[in-house]
């Protein structure tokens, strides 16, 4: 049976899926001159690796790529049980 085959009951359940692009600090005057389109630089790029989490858990990797001027993550790798 595969994995899939054993969590068929569970495969419907809506679970959140993170990825963290960056943190940035920022003084609360930054913060109150925000406005819509306002673009808050990060030390992250395309080609950068990334976390992926499930419920705070770590489930793979990911990298960081622009398609069509979107961001979006390519899934590299998932993380193996030891």
């Amino acid at each position: 049976m595969t994995p899939l085959e054993q969590i068929a009951d569970l495969a419907d359940v809506p679970v959140a899926v993170e990825v963290e692009l960056g943190r940035r600090v920022m003084t609360i005057a930054q913060i109150l001159e925000l406005g819509v389109e306002s673009v808050i630089r990060i030390a992250r790029s395309a080609g950068d690796n990334i976390d992926i989490l499930v419920g705070a858990t770590l489930i793979g990797y990911g990298e960081i790529v622009i398609i069509e001027d979107a961001v979006r993550v390519r899934i590299t790798d998932f993380r193996q049980e030891e």
